[in-house]
Parts: structure tokens; C-alpha cells; sequence
């Protein structure tokens, strides 16, 4: 048994979990939000049998794509009298950072 963990960008995350739910993988979705962007993501978690991972991971590259976004950075910490400019960034986001963790114990109650 795995705990899989799947964080992705939020726009991903309720396709994720409803491509899951139709391939009767029961999911858990959890509101969080990234360091870089602070922007906000789904953490969807699941526990599989060994032998499903694959398919897992490959509803997961089916479902959360990576983006271009234009994102206007937050100003730094600046000296009275100083100026900042912010000029507006094109960043990649969304796609998924995925963790496969061993299972020791499974209860469903």
C-alpha cells in the first residue's frame, strides 16, 4: 500500500480528484498554498495498492499541465525614500510535484 500526495495548481485540482473519483480512486483534496507565488494549490491525497501507482501518476500527467503566467512580483523590503518598479514576470506553473510514500497501516472506518 502508498500514500500518494499530489500537489497541484489549484485550477487542476477538482479535475484531478473528479478523474480519480471516475476511475474509482478515492481521493482527499486539501486547500494550500505554494512559497514562490503564494499562490494557492490542492494537495490530493490517496492511499493505493502497490500496483496502481502507475496508473495514478498517469491520471496525474493526463490532468495537471503546466503554464505560462504573467505574475507582478511583491516589491522588496525597501529603505524610506528608495523606489521600486515591479515589472511583470512570465512564470511557469501548475503540473504537479508528487510524493509515493510506503504505507504501514491502512484502516478505512
Amino acid at each position: 500500500m502508498k500514500l500518494v500526495v499530489a500537489i497541484v495548481h489549484h485550477e487542476d485540482a477538482r479535475a484531478l480528484v473528479d478523474a480519480l473519483l471516475d476511475r474509482e480512486f478515492r481521493a482527499t483534496k486539501l486547500s494550500s498554498s505554494g512559497g514562490f507565488l503564494k499562490q494557492s494549490n490542492g494537495t490530493v491525497l490517496l492511499a493505493v495498492e502497490d500496483d496502481a501507482v502507475d496508473e495514478v501518476l498517469g491520471i496525474v500527467r493526463e490532468t495537471c499541465r503546466s503554464r505560462t503566467q504573467v505574475v507582478n512580483p511583491m516589491p522588496p523590503i525597501m529603505e524610506p525614500g528608495e523606489f521600486f518598479m515591479p515589472y511583470p514576470l512570465e512564470v511557469e506553473v501548475g503540473g504537479a510535484t508528487v510524493f509515493v510514500l510506503p504505507v504501514e497501516r491502512f484502516e478505512r472506518i
